[in-house]
């Protein structure tokens, strides 16, 4: 019986089988054998080994991308947990406010992150921008701001767009988990005398800790995949200084037609992403099991 229940487990697991073969295995062999090559859009392809890598290692442009990519990361990550957190927290409740307010909230989600970062783009034009408009009109500014003209005010334009669009995915995942936490214990805290910021530092913290570590996890991984919004926004200027990693693997493979490279590039951003979950998964499981 054992074996013929193996056997028929196994029946069941083929579908998945086959679609983790055809759809992740076989591009992800593809993808490393490309990287082993000077394959080009412009056709021809030789092997070539480990010379792509080797010309990764030393490409500068590379590495102030990733560096670039990590810093955005750095910046951004506690800004969309803490900001989510708090709306989380204000919203958690039960009435028709709180859930009208996380339905407005939530609502940037569902748009497309092209279509966001297009409608900010507008919105910080020089000429006929919003934000340059209401600057000049409270006589903050003498002078239309060219927010694109220096990498880091760039940067930051591109992170408030950012977080307008993606804060409420964090802040319903934290409502749930907030939701979740078993009303008996925060009476119990409020009979102790706790108050409502003591309640949530040793209580509502404590037990929401593996969403937030899970949260964090997600938005620090889409965060270093980072291209759509620094290709609409910056366009990777001024200099190529907010070039993203995923950009720069973008301008190699169908720009300059060098997909053997890309390749190589991409192989390279996802061994160190796969890295950093690897260790936020560590973590989370340490948290559980606290």
């Amino acid at each position: 019986m054992t074996g013929r229940g193996g056997w028929i487990g196994l029946l069941y697991l083929t579908p998945a089988l086959l679609f983790v073969g055809a759809f992740v295995l076989y591009p992800l062999g593809q993808l490393v054998y490309l990287s082993l090559t000077s394959s080009s859009l412009l056709g021809g392809s030789e092997f070539i080994g480990l010379r792509n890598y080797i010309r990764a290692f030393t490409d500068q442009t590379f590495w102030h991308s990733l560096q670039f990519t990590i810093k955005y990361t750095v910046y951004i990550t506690p800004i969309l947990m803490g900001l989510g957190y708090l709306l989380a927290l204000l919203t958690a409740g039960t009435g028709a406010i709180a859930r009208f307010t996380r339905a407005v909230v939530f609502l940037p989600v569902v748009i497309g992150l092209g279509s966001s970062s297009l409608l900010w783009f507008w919105l910080f034009d020089q000429q006929v921008g919003l934000f340059n408009k209401l600057l000049q009109d409270l006589h903050i500014v003498s002078q239309p701001v060219v927010w694109f003209v220096d990498a880091d005010v760039g940067l930051w334009a591109v992170i408030i767009s950012v977080v307008w669009k993606v804060v409420g995915f964090g802040m319903i995942l934290f409502v749930a988990a907030i939701q979740s936490v078993s009303p008996e214990i925060n009476e119990a805290a409020l009979i102790d005398g706790a108050g409502y910021w003591q309640r949530v530092r040793k209580v509502t913290l404590p037990l929401t800790y593996r969403t937030i570590l899970l949260t964090t996890l997600i938005s620090a991984i889409g965060s270093m995949l980072a291209f759509d919004q620094f290709y609409i926004m910056t366009s990777g200027g001024p200099k190529s200084e907010t070039f993203t990693s995923v950009y720069w693997m973008y301008q190699n493979s169908f720009i300059y037609f060098k997909l053997g490279y890309g390749a190589t590039l991409s192989i390279i951003l996802m061994a160190i992403v796969f890295i950093a979950a690897a260790v936020q998964i560590a973590l989370t499981r340490r948290g559980a099991v606290r």
